[in-house]
């Protein structure tokens, strides 16, 4: 029987076939990704950037129990990211960066690199040990990344 786990993936729409391919990835590994992130199979045609925020993504966010940023090129300039990263860390959920199958390495966004609690390659049993609370590092070949500053924490 699989582990079903509430997870809402950030990423741009560019990226959307990648959200299949990672949750297949996840699968025979044992762990069912139900997902409330939006993309192209869960469109929405609202355009008021506070509803979507507010009334769209916050509660998709809230539901999930852990949040996972697709990361590729594209993600690092994308305002909706760099929010969806802000929000879920305001709500105190586990942020785990995942690089997208095949990328060779490109900046990180901002929140990401400020907030992520843990960074891994495309490698399922990394992934999965991210989602479950390993705090972890991985360039996109699954290699250690270069040392980073530790997160402060107010006392």
């Amino acid at each position: 029987m699989a582990d079903k786990r509430n997870v809402f993936i950030s990423h741009v729409h560019k990226d959307d076939h990648g959200l299949q391919k990672l949750k297949d990835l996840l699968a025979p590994k044992g762990l069912e990704v139900r997902d409330s992130s939006i993309h192209t199979g869960k469109f929405n045609n609202a355009t008021d950037e506070h509803y979507i925020k507010t009334q769209i993504l916050a509660p998709a966010i809230n539901w999930a129990g852990v949040f996972i940023c697709y990361v590729s090129p594209q993600t690092k300039n994308s305002d909706w990211v760099n929010w969806e990263i802000e929000y879920a860390a305001k709500q105190g959920k586990r942020i785990v960066g995942v690089w997208e199958h095949g990328e060779k390495e490109c900046d990180l966004p901002d929140a990401l690199k400020e907030h992520a609690d843990a960074l891994v390659g495309w490698n399922g049993d990394s992934i999965i040990d991210a989602i479950n609370g390993k705090d972890s590092w991985e360039k996109p070949d699954g290699g250690a990344c270069d040392p980073v500053p530790l997160k402060r924490h107010p006392c």
